[in-house]
C-alpha cells in the first residue's frame, strides 16, 4: 500500500509543482509584456509612479522567433489541413449521400474546420515546431549554463528568453491557423467539385452561408489559448532541464507530450464552455 501511494503521489506532486511553476512563469512574462504597453501611457497621464517599469520587449528577437514558429511551419500546417479537408469531405459525403443532400458537405467541412479541426490540428502539428524546439533550445542553454550567465549579468531570463518566444507564438499561431483553415476548405472544395460533382459556386455559397461570426470567434479563442500553452510548456520544460544531453532529450519529449495533452484537455474544456454559453 505504501508503494502504491508513493507511485500515485509522487507524479501527482510533480505535476502540481510543474503547473504552479508554469503559472508563475506565465504571470511574470505577462507582466513584462503588459508593463511595456502600460508604462508609457501611465507616464503621460502622471500615473507613472504607480506602475513599475520592468523593461522593454526585444522586438527583433520576437520577430526572429515569429519567423521560426510561424512562417517555417506554415507549409506543413496547410498541407495537413488540405488533406484533412479532403478526408472530411469524403467521410461526410458517405453519410449525406444516403439522404440525397450531398451539397451540404460544404457546410460540414467549413464549420468543422473553422470551429474545431483547424485550431486543434494546427496546434498539434506545431507542438513540435514550438514546444519541442523551444524546450530543446532553452534546455541546451540551461545545460551549458548560459542562463546562469544571464542571471550573473543581471539580465532577467524571462524578459530575455521567454517573453519573445511566448509573444511570437501568441501572434503567429492564429495567423497560421487562418491559412490552415483556408487550406482545409480548399481540400474539401477539391473533393466536392471533382468527385462529388458539386457545383463550385454552390459549394462556395454554402460555405459562406454556414459559417457565422461566432465560428471564427470560438476558433480564434481556442487558437490563442493553445498558443499560450505551447509557448509556456516549451519554455518551462527548457528552463527546468537537468542532466546534460539526456536531460535535453527528456525535456524536448516532455514538452511535446505535455503540450499535446494540454491542448486536448483545453479543447475539451473550451468546447463544453462554448456549447453551454452559445448553443444551450
Amino acid at each position: 500500500m505504501t508503494n502504491l501511494l508513493a507511485a500515485i503521489g509522487r507524479p501527482t506532486l510533480e505535476l502540481c509543482q510543474g503547473v504552479g511553476q508554469a503559472f508563475f512563469l506565465f504571470w511574470d512574462s505577462f507582466l513584462w509584456i503588459v508593463s511595456w504597453f502600460i508604462y508609457p501611457l501611465a507616464k503621460i497621464t502622471g500615473l507613472g509612479r504607480f506602475v513599475r517599469r520592468r523593461g522593454g520587449i526585444r522586438f527583433r528577437a520576437t520577430a526572429e522567433q515569429g519567423v521560426r514558429v510561424g512562417v517555417k511551419s506554415l507549409p506543413i500546417s496547410m498541407l495537413v489541413l488540405f488533406f484533412l479537408g479532403m478526408i472530411l469531405a469524403l467521410q461526410t459525403a458517405y453519410i449525406l449521400k444516403k439522404f440525397g443532400v450531398t451539397e451540404y458537405v460544404s457546410n460540414l467541412v467549413s464549420v468543422a474546420i473553422i470551429r474545431e479541426l483547424g485550431p486543434l490540428i494546427t496546434a498539434l502539428v506545431m507542438s513540435g515546431f514550438i514546444a519541442g524546439s523551444i524546450a530543446a533550445e532553452l534546455g541546451t542553454m540551461q545545460v551549458y549554463e548560459e542562463i546562469m550567465a544571464l542571471r550573473t549579468s543581471a539580465i532577467h531570463p524571462n524578459r530575455f528568453l521567454v517573453v519573445p518566444r511566448l509573444l511570437a507564438t501568441m501572434l503567429m499561431l492564429p495567423c497560421v491557423t487562418i491559412f490552415a483553415d483556408l487550406a482545409g476548405i480548399i481540400g474539401g472544395w477539391v473533393i466536392g467539385t471533382a468527385i462529388l460533382q458539386i457545383n463550385s459556386d454552390l459549394f462556395i455559397a454554402k460555405c459562406i452561408e454556414a459559417v457565422v461570426a461566432k465560428d471564427f470567434a470560438t476558433g480564434l479563442i481556442k487558437t490563442e489559448a493553445f498558443a499560450v500553452l505551447l509557448g509556456l510548456i516549451g519554455c518551462h520544460q527548457g528552463l527546468a532541464t537537468k542532466g546534460g544531453a539526456d536531460g535535453v532529450g527528456r525535456a524536448t519529449t516532455n514538452a511535446v507530450v505535455l503540450s499535446i495533452l494540454a491542448i486536448i484537455v483545453a479543447d475539451c474544456l473550451f468546447t463544453f464552455l462554448f456549447y453551454y454559453l452559445l448553443e444551450a
